[in-house]
């Protein structure tokens, strides 16, 4: 059934744990003016409670990227979502501003390992040529999660209390989790047709001696500027995206007046949006490739025209809702985008080995920067709703999403103005 399309049926696997990965974490902010009256605590201390899951969340990338080389894709990914859906099953338990803190550090550990096990399934089925399609199709799963969830976190709240939103989500990952423990292997234990063999493996130098290859120690991997290039970038951009997660459901509260009630359609069609773009956006880079651009240079013109794209949002706070609503997905499809071009940079420069070890230490310095930026989004929201301009207070925020793309697309390009494969040495 699958003969000749197993890679892609891969890539839905990893398009649904993505999708759910999301939804757990756009919950929280849904469920904030319902939990607001029951915790009453403030912006600061919500800004706080979201900055301890993206600590957690730094950690689980950084010990998930080696575990993930080391013990493969496989096990890495079913270890990180059994933690991450108990860590959703214990929000439910929660009944204080401490509660909420421990279970959003605890799904923060788990959730580490998303990324660096898709990226690496990624590199380990497709070419390079097919990769940023690949992963813009997974990444869409996190645009999908941020659909469903204001669609069905309401109705499940108002219906069956908060609690039942946490409940579903953990067990929708137990659901995924015996999926993928029956369906997944890497292509060399799999029964590929000729056509899709040869087709994985056009980018394998024929020439080389194929042996395993040791895991590349960090220390090894911070050596290289490319590297850098790729942690300059998440620390840069990752914080847009976690704040449209958290602070957008307040947003057209706080600003416009919509409640949970009245908004989801709003945060419905924002990332039904992000879902059309950025699937676009990731076939684009190899649009351009089969147009006669070097990969390089398809992914770096791909990645300064998302960088360009999120521009307008600098204008949000100035029209309608509904203009919000497009210029706002028009941002977070561009960075879907980027995202996904910048995660295949790493599969572009690097060894099989260092993989899922440099999305792990990259998705960790995009964590700190999504732990700064909710505590400072809570302070600066706190200081302009006591002047009683919370509007400008979001304007600031919204003016740094909208340089942020370009800075950082400007530093990685200083550090890598090719993306090029490398090849490096001192693996233990």
């Amino acid at each position: 059934m699958l003969n000749g399309r197993r890679r892609w049926f891969i890539c839905f696997l990893l398009f649904l744990a993505t999708t759910v990965n999301y939804l757990d974490r756009q919950i929280l902010s849904l469920l904030k003016p319902i939990l607001d009256n029951e915790l009453h605590w403030s912006n600061a201390e919500f800004g706080e409670v979201n900055a301890a899951f993206q600590a957690s969340y730094a950690v689980g990338l950084l010990l998930f990227g080696g575990f993930v080389d080391r013990f493969g894709t496989k096990i890495g990914y079913a270890v990180s979502i059994a933690a991450w859906s108990l860590a959703a099953l214990a929000h439910a338990f929660a009944g204080s501003v401490g509660g909420f803190f421990r279970a959003r550090v605890a799904l923060g550990l788990g959730e580490g390992g998303n990324f660096p096990s898709a990226i690496k399934a990624v590199a380990l089925w497709f070419p390079k040529k097919e990769r940023a399609l690949a992963t813009a199709l997974f990444n869409s799963g996190a645009n999908v999660g941020a659909i469903v969830a204001p669609a069905v976190v309401p109705l499940l709240a108002l219906s069956f209390g908060w609690q039942s939103a946490f409940v579903a989500a953990g067990l929708v990952g137990f659901l995924w989790l015996g999926l993928w423990m029956v369906v997944y292997e890497v292509p060399e234990k799999s029964r590929l047709s000729p056509d899709e063999a040869a087709l994985i493996q056009s980018d394998v130098d024929a020439s080389a001696p194929q042996v395993q290859q040791p895991k590349m120690p960090w220390l090894t991997i911070l050596r290289y500027r490319q590297a850098w290039s790729f942690v300059i970038g998440k620390f840069l951009t990752d914080p847009v995206w976690w704040f449209f997660l958290i602070w957008l459901p307040d947003y057209f509260k706080k600003t416009r007046g919509l409640d949970l009630k009245s908004s989801w359609v709003h945060l419905v069609s924002i990332y039904a949006i992000v879902t059309v773009l950025s699937i676009i956006g990731g076939w684009f880079a190899g649009y351009l490739t089969r147009r006669g651009f070097s990969v390089s240079r398809a992914r770096k013109t791909a990645m300064f025209t998302f960088a360009v794209l999120v521009l307008p949002i600098l204008a949000v706070t100035e029209v309608g809702d509904w203009g919000a609503v497009l210029l706002i997905g028009l941002a977070g499809a561009a960075h879907q985008a980027w995202s996904a071009n910048l995660f295949t940079t790493v599969s572009d420069m690097f060894p099989n080995n260092a993989v899922a070890s440099v999305v792990g230490i990259g998705g960790m310095a995009g964590s700190v920067g999504g732990i700064l930026f909710p505590i400072v989004a809570g302070k600066v929201l706190d200081r302009f709703t006591a002047a009683n301009d919370v509007t400008s207070g979001y304007a600031f925020l919204f003016g740094f999403c909208g340089v942020a793309y370009l800075l950082a697309f400007a530093t990685s390009h200083l550090l890598a103005p090719k993306f090029v494969p490398i090849e490096m040495r001192g693996a233990a």
